[in-house]
């Protein structure tokens, strides 16, 4: 199947799971809606940041209409956050209606971090929630390792990063 017929059928979501302003998760989310638009796939984009998804309210159900329901290949960028993934993401994951959001969809983990280990656990911890919630998680969860000192003040990251990244997004498109 091609990456064309591919995008028609599948719809893109890609995730920065931090809530801080400027890090280094929503960069790197930025640059994998980049690689994707020149692999002919238009993902959405959802940020975390100004989300209180502490209870099931508006703004959550909103984010579940206008992105999650619709989306069948979830991206996350998780960051690493005391060797795990974000509190802010496990909230909104747990504050939406599993059934319909989560339920039989795939999903591709990025861990970054400015460690060596590129939030492999939290990758691991995200990994165990999405399949309790039934979704196929992709086995090519990418760690990037000390991302402060291989990604540029533009958030460009080097060209080894690039070349990763962009064999990791074939393989998912043709998941």
């Amino acid at each position: 199947m091609t990456n064309e017929s591919q995008s028609k059928k599948d719809t893109y979501l890609v995730i920065s799971g931090a809530n801080r302003t400027g890090s280094h998760s929503e960069k790197v989310a930025n640059l994998y809606l980049q690689l994707l638009k020149t692999k002919g796939i238009q993902a959405k984009f959802l940020t975390l940041l100004d989300l209180n998804p502490l209870v099931r309210n508006d703004a959550v159900r909103k984010i579940e209409e206008e992105f999650l329901i619709p989306t069948t290949k979830f991206i996350f960028i998780i960051p690493e956050y005391n060797g795990s993934y974000p509190g802010i993401l496990k909230l909104l994951i747990d504050n939406t209606d599993i059934k319909k959001v989560w339920y039989y969809k795939k999903a591709l983990l990025t861990g970054v971090a400015t460690g060596r280990a590129g939030n492999l656990r939290g990758m691991d911890h995200l990994s165990d929630t999405l399949q309790y919630l039934r979704m196929t998680v992709h086995y090519n969860k990418l760690p990037i390792s000390r991302v402060d000192k291989i990604m540029d003040k533009a958030g460009n990251l080097d060209i080894e990063t690039i070349k990763v990244i962009n064999q990791q997004l074939d393989e998912f498109i043709a998941f």
